[in-house]
């Protein structure tokens, strides 16, 4: 919400501060902001559908007879993006001729509040001390430094053509953000946004780095409080693999975790739905990335370099990832692999397997950090 109305309030001032707009800015002279702050994009319910049916179609052989247990963040895009991706997965099943029966839709079972003070291992709004200084302060901080080196060119550029605007290296940024929003939110997402292109393929880069620095500084790895915030999502992940009541003393909703219809141990799949930033918190109580050093807050460092860490690589748009336990073959010991958007991710930490799998005991005793409440007791030090 608070988004929304900066960029709206952005492009009030920009048109009524600009002197004229020509050549590629000519389309501002007629635009209008009209982003809502919490909608689902026709693009995303459309994502959110491909990725129901690419999880029916991915683990059919379980989906055919089963329904997945489904719990959801109740922002409301949250909640239409868990009914999106159900309703793909009915309509797999629908097309799949070979199912012994037609099932009904999945539904949300569960929808946990965001409100402060809820217990709720889908959002990072359990910490107090994570939105205070210093720990909120690591990515603001780090983007700083990095804005101030690639978007300063950028706006002196702006206010050179866009006379009047007076735009801050902040502002020059928010009108980049405007490119992919506008995109997705267009009624053809293949036609980019005007905003899209006011701004070189190197300026893409630079920015692609500044939201990977946000991330990992803000909710990863680099925050030294952001792993704590995944440990509650990651104590109950462990509880559905062996099959056990939750242990955790952070974040997750004791009531919920307490009962068989809130929150099976037992089901063959599971879909959970939350925002990207939690998303990152969980990867980093899992310890996906503890092989990537410290992101240089000075110059780019591709993904390649940092051993899979981009934001473009952990959260895009529609971003997901799948936590697989199997047995194969003749071999009694179960496994666990896990994919960050269809990526297999290298499990460094409990001696992953050329495919990618941990022995399902040995990912589990990895899991120290989690299985300990990661440092819980400073979430309340002010």
């Amino acid at each position: 919400m608070y988004k929304s109305a900066m960029y709206r309030l952005l492009i009030n001032r920009l048109k009524a501060d600009a002197q004229s707009f020509t050549g590629p800015y000519s389309f501002l002279e007629h635009y209008s902001y009209g982003l809502g702050a919490d909608d689902l994009t026709a693009y995303g319910e459309q994502e959110m559908k491909r990725s129901g049916k690419a999880f029916y179609a991915r683990y059919h052989n379980l989906t055919r007879n089963q329904l997945p247990f489904i719990r959801a963040s109740d922002q409301d895009r949250v909640v239409q993006s868990a009914e999106k991706f159900s309703e793909g997965f009915h309509d797999a099943n629908l097309a799949d001729e070979t199912a012994a029966e037609t099932q009904p839709s999945p539904t949300v079972a569960v929808i946990m509040s965001e409100a402060d003070g809820s217990n709720n291992s889908l959002s990072i709004k359990n910490c107090p001390a994570f939105s205070q200084k210093p720990n909120r302060d690591v990515g603001i901080n780090a983007k700083a430094r990095w804005a101030a080196i690639f978007a300063t060119a950028i706006q002196t550029r702006l206010n050179n053509d866009l006379i009047g605007a007076n735009l801050s290296v902040g502002e020059a940024i928010e009108l980049m953000d405007l490119c992919p929003f506008e995109t997705v939110a267009s009624n053809d997402p293949s036609s980019l946004s005007p905003f899209c292109g006011l701004f070189t393929a190197t300026e893409w880069k630079s920015y692609d780095y500044y939201q990977a620095l946000d991330k990992y500084y803000g909710h990863g790895m680099g925050n030294p409080l952001a792993p704590t915030l995944g440990v509650g999502f990651v104590n109950e992940l462990i509880a559905r693999l062996i099959h056990s009541p939750v242990h955790d003393r952070t974040c997750t909703n004791r009531t919920l975790d307490s009962s068989n219809a809130t929150f099976p141990v037992d089901a063959k799949l599971y879909a959970d739905f939350s925002h990207d930033n939690d998303m990152e918190a969980i990867f980093a109580a899992l310890g996906l990335y503890n092989a990537t050093n410290p992101l240089p807050v000075s110059s780019i460092q591709d993904a390649e370099h940092s051993d899979g860490f981009s934001a473009s690589w952990t959260v895009p748009f529609a971003a997901h990832m799948y936590v697989e336990k199997m047995g194969c073959g003749a071999d009694d010991k179960e496994y666990v692999r896990i994919l960050v958007n269809n990526r297999v991710m290298p499990l460094r930490t409990c001696g992953a397997d050329g495919l990618g799998r941990c022995t399902l005991d040995s990912f589990v005793q990895s899991l120290n950090f989690a299985r300990g409440g990661g440092f819980w007791e400073r979430c309340y030090i002010s």
